[in-house]
């Protein structure tokens, strides 16, 4: 019997122990009871806080919206207590959070008959109203919200003379969130407070269209038209900033983009994540006896920036710290990586073209360093070309002079005689005046072909060169026994050249030719041409009759000191080359079927 007694008492004992641990469990759900619209931004905040949780993954949150600021009455809040005990009847939950002042009373009131022992967390209540709250076990939350100070600091800060306020919204009694504001009229010590809250929508436009010059409106909240329409406070808030002549301070989020220019308000986001982290400490255990109640720090100064480009609001006289929403962005905060990307790529272009431009100043500089050589390797080879001449240039000169001696001997042999004959001696002053200007054209045609000239190019014809460089060498080329033969195009062949560097060109490969028959006993003969060759280039060409160039040697013809004659320096046809290279052409040799060399210079033609 004792056996039996000893083993029921442990029994019951263990019953007794499992449905304590049973009742330690707290359902995994949460009841947000909103006063005003359960969809707001309290509720979407205590949602995500709870869906970002691992451990909370599987909570669940119901919302309902009381609707409080539109209905309120004992039949209306009696009708909310049925109903909420029928649709949560078979529904364990395991926190509650309220959302105001309203929705708390309610929950301390209702708990007992509709969630006994269930713990509440509250939210977005000012620590006044929360003072007349009736004391229940399982409390906590955070207390604070805009007090009327704080909006008459931010309407200084707009309004730098403020000497009026002008309080906008529904009758005092009416007021859920800021019915506090009317216990804080102290605040306003020194301003005129100019009261139009619980007026007709209607009366509150005339009146705000007419406001004097120094003052702000402080709009609480108005859910009423006072005439029978109800509507939500943003709504009422557009409605008034429709026709306000001064700037609109609000103190909650939800205010700002329908008119409010800003103020201190409640941060709604933030509130709900506090009330959210506190419901989930709950859920996992810890007791609302040990989370101390305190104060929200969800309130901060948040303004407008269109309705401060409205009334002029300079941001410096902003309270220091306050967020500016609906700023416009600017062009480098809306375009920052194209704008990077772009002035990338213009200081890479710039570094670029300077680049380019160094290495096309060092260009020109190299092309006048060259141009500069050639016209002095030129001169040098001129000089040398004059010293090989000389005797034909002797000659050339000598016969202008004999027969100027020749005509002066005759003339005073004649003007000793009794009677002069003056027409004889006309003749023979004539005949002295033609001699003088010969000797006077070779002289000058030596002299331009021996001056030192800097590379300078302009228009000129290449059948006027080849004439004159064929009549310069003409004397030269009788006494070594040569005939030259030109034949010029139909035509005028225009290019772009330094005359002077031209003839010494065409002057080398002349001499070269005759140099190159000087063993031969007869037949000696050097025949230029001149050709059009397609409509973009002219030909000049120099052939010979003599020996032509060993076919292995044609690619050397043109190298500096190659030459194939027992007294040559090897330099003529290669300064010839420079100076065709120096002018855009181009040079080369063949030799012909017939035999002999032909050398061929080709250059672009000047367009007209």
């Amino acid at each position: 019997m004792c056996v039996r007694f000893g083993g029921l008492l442990v029994w019951l004992v263990a019953l007794l122990a499992a449905g304590a641990s049973a009742a330690d469990v707290r359902a995994r759900s949460i009841l947000v009871l909103d006063q005003f619209d359960a969809r707001g931004d309290v509720h979407t905040a205590i949602r995500k806080q709870v869906e970002k949780n691992d451990r909370h993954s599987h909570t669940t949150v119901y919302a309902e919206s009381l609707d409080l600021g539109r209905f309120k009455s004992e039949d209306y809040e009696a009708s909310l207590e049925r109903h909420l005990k029928a649709k949560y009847r078979d529904k364990p939950i395991g926190v509650i959070v309220t959302v105001g002042a309203a929705a708390l009373e309610l929950a301390v009131r209702w708990r007992d008959d509709l969630w006994p022992g269930v713990p509440i967390v509250f939210a977005m209540i000012d620590r006044s109203d929360f003072a007349r709250v009736r004391r229940v076990h399982d409390l906590t939350g955070s207390v604070g919200g805009v007090k009327l100070g704080d909006a008459i600091k931010a309407a200084r800060a707009v309004v730098p003379k403020l000497d009026s306020i002008v309080m906008v919204g529904g009758a005092w009694g009416q007021q859920l969130t800021f019915g506090h504001w009317k216990d804080e009229f102290s605040a306003a010590a020194g301003l005129r407070v100019i009261d139009l809250t619980g007026l007709t929508m209607t009366t509150i436009r005339d009146r705000v269209a007419t406001l004097p010059e120094q003052s702000a409106i402080i709009y609480s909240a108005m859910y009423s038209d006072g005439e029978g329409g109800f509507y939500p406070p943003t709504t009422a808030l557009s409605l008034i900033a429709e026709k306000a002549n001064r700037p609109i301070i609000v103190a909650a989020e939800t205010f700002l983009q329908p008119g409010g220019i800003g103020g201190y308000v409640v941060q709604l986001g933030e509130l709900g994540r506090d009330a959210a982290r506190l419901a989930l400490r709950i859920l996992d255990g810890e007791k609302p006896a040990d989370m101390p109640i305190e104060e929200s720090g969800a309130v901060r100064a948040v303004f407008n920036w269109p309705q401060m480009q409205r009334w002029g609001v300079a941001e410096s006289r902003l309270p220091r710290g306050s967020e500016i929403r609906f700023r416009e962005p600017s062009f480098w905060e809306s375009y920052r990586t194209q704008t990077i990307l772009i002035i990338s790529v213009i200081l890479l272009q710039a570094a670029l073209i300077s680049v380019l431009l160094h290495e096309r100043k060092k260009r020109d500089d190299a092309e006048r360093e060259t141009k500069s050589r050639v016209t002095e390797l030129a001169h040098a080879n001129r000089q040398a070309t004059a010293g090989e001449l000389s005797s034909s240039i002797a000659h050339e000169l000598n016969q202008p002079l004999g027969s100027i001696l020749t005509n002066a001997e005759t003339a005073e042999l004649i003007l000793a005689s009794p009677s002069p004959d003056l027409i004889e001696l006309k003749e023979i002053l004539g005949d002295i005046k033609r001699d003088d200007l010969r000797a006077n054209e070779v002289i000058q045609r030596l002299r331009s072909f021996l001056k030192r000239t800097p590379f300078e190019t302009r228009d000129v014809d290449l059948n006027q060169i080849m004439r004159e460089v064929f009549g310069f060498l003409a004397v030269q080329a009788s006494v070594r026994n040569v005939a030259l033969y030109f034949q010029p195009s139909s035509g005028p062949l225009h290019v772009r050249g330094d005359p002077v560097q031209l003839q010494q060109v065409v002057l080398n490969l002349i001499v070269n030719s005759m140099e190159a028959m000087s063993a031969m006993p007869y037949g000696r003969a050097v025949i230029g041409r001149t050709e059009l060759n397609g409509g973009s280039s002219a030909v000049i060409s120099i052939s010979d009759c003599g020996p032509g160039i060993p076919p292995e040697k044609l690619a050397d013809v043109f190298d500096p000191f190659f030459t194939t004659k027992e007294q040559g320096m090897g330099i003529g046809l290669s300064i010839a080359r420079t100076i065709v290279q120096a002018h855009r052409g181009r040079i080369w040799a063949e030799n012909q079927p017939d035999g002999g060399a032909v050398f061929h210079l080709s250059m672009p033609l000047t367009l007209h």
